[in-house]
């Protein structure tokens, strides 16, 4: 929970984060913790005693959420997703066809979107709320947000009090209670917390300009996850035995190779297109013998090879980089193949389509060797 905690904070101070990392970092992971953070009483179990207080032992417990967070008595989490489909009335407001059973065809409505009804939530006394958009970048993000981009910053909110400063940033909206055109802006204590994985840009790139009105909190592909979670070394083995004793020999394999393909995609692809841990720990597994093992980084491989072949698309030489295929290593079953389409020269990656568990651990050993 020390990432949620660390949020919560940025949340308080900045009012608007945004989580970004490779696939498998624990993204959504992170969302629901501080969810559930945030609708949590948030009280500790018993009063704190305060020396040189008026009172030492205060008859109300001390709350953990930081700030207005913490002192609100009413909180709520808004969620969605955007997506290619999302539109400005989906978040805001806007004009769109009534289909609700029993109106006239013919007739519109305006909408309530999700960034409206947290905004209006938390501009409720003793409120706040939290919006949480998840795949922010799948979606127009820009033109979700339209005039809203300027009015979520910090420091362009009404006061805590509801009253508005000189730095206060009005917006167009249409007033879904009576269709008027009105000057609209965002509360104090209106929080919003987005995730984002920066090598799927289906849409387009999030700009600067909107990028710069988020506190960034980034998360990283661990090996030392891994570690605690297989119940391997922290520090790496050494050499690693040509056939495995022991689940946690095929762990160490499969974190070592995990480290190296990582560090092979992040120079020839980039960082951000890195794998993260939560691949090779899907449903949780912790193998408890060899057989296990090896059934289940099998499994967990085929997640591996895909991303790779996504990330590298169109580029055999590249993916045979990051599969070690280009070196001739004794025990790998995929190698790079120097050939040519009548006079031009190419190149193709021979191997199996799938890999069974009677060579994951050839190829793991085969993937986690450096080049020297």
């Amino acid at each position: 929970m020390a990432d949620a905690n660390d949020i919560l904070d940025l949340l308080e101070n900045r009012r608007n984060v945004l989580i970004a990392g490779p696939p498998g970092t624990g993204k959504s992971m992170l969302l629901s913790e501080v969810a559930s953070l945030f609708e949590a009483k948030g009280y500790s179990s018993t009063p704190t005693h305060q020396p040189g207080a008026p009172v030492p032992i205060p008859p109300t417990p001390t709350t953990t959420l930081p700030g207005a967070i913490g002192t609100s008595a009413n909180r709520k989490v808004f969620r969605c997703v955007l997506h290619q489909s999302s539109k400005y009335r989906d978040f805001l407001t806007g004009v769109m066809p009534d289909v609700r059973v029993g109106t006239p065809p013919g007739t519109f409505r305006i909408t309530e979107g999700i960034l409206y009804r947290a905004s209006e939530y938390a501009k409720q006394p003793d409120s706040a709320a939290l919006l949480i958009i998840d795949e922010i970048n799948r979606g127009p993000t820009v033109q979700v947000f339209g005039g809203a981009i300027v009015a979520i910053e910090s420091d362009k909110r009404l006061a805590p009090d509801g009253k508005r400063t000189a730095a206060t940033q009005f917006f167009d909206l249409i007033n879904p209670v009576d269709g008027d055109l009105i000057e609209y802006a965002f509360p104090s204590r209106l929080y919003i917390l987005a995730a984002m994985n920066q090598a799927d840009v289906s849409v387009e790139p999030l700009d600067v300009a909107f990028l710069r009105r988020w506190a960034p909190f980034n998360l990283e592909p661990k090996s030392s996850v891994l570690r605690a979670h297989f119940g391997v070394a922290a520090t790496p083995m050494a050499s690693l035995p040509l056939s495995p004793s022991s689940a946690h020999d095929v762990s160490e394999a499969a974190i070592q190779a995990f480290d190296a393909i990582n560090q092979r995609i992040a120079l020839g692809r980039g960082p951000e297109f890195r794998i993260g841990h939560g691949v090779l720990m899907a449903n949780n597994a912790k193998p408890s013998n060899v057989a296990d093992a090896l059934a289940h980084f099998a499994t967990a491989w085929r997640t591996v090879k895909n991303h790779i072949d996504e990330a590298f698309f169109g580029d055999v030489r590249g993916t045979a980089i990051v599969l070690n295929a280009d070196r001739g290593i004794a025990g790998n079953p995929y190698s790079l193949e120097e050939t040519s389409f009548g006079d031009a020269p190419r190149a193709m990656i021979n191997g199996p389509v799938s890999i069974d568990a009677s060579q994951v651990y050839d190829l793991l050993v085969a993937l986690s060797q450096k080049a020297v």
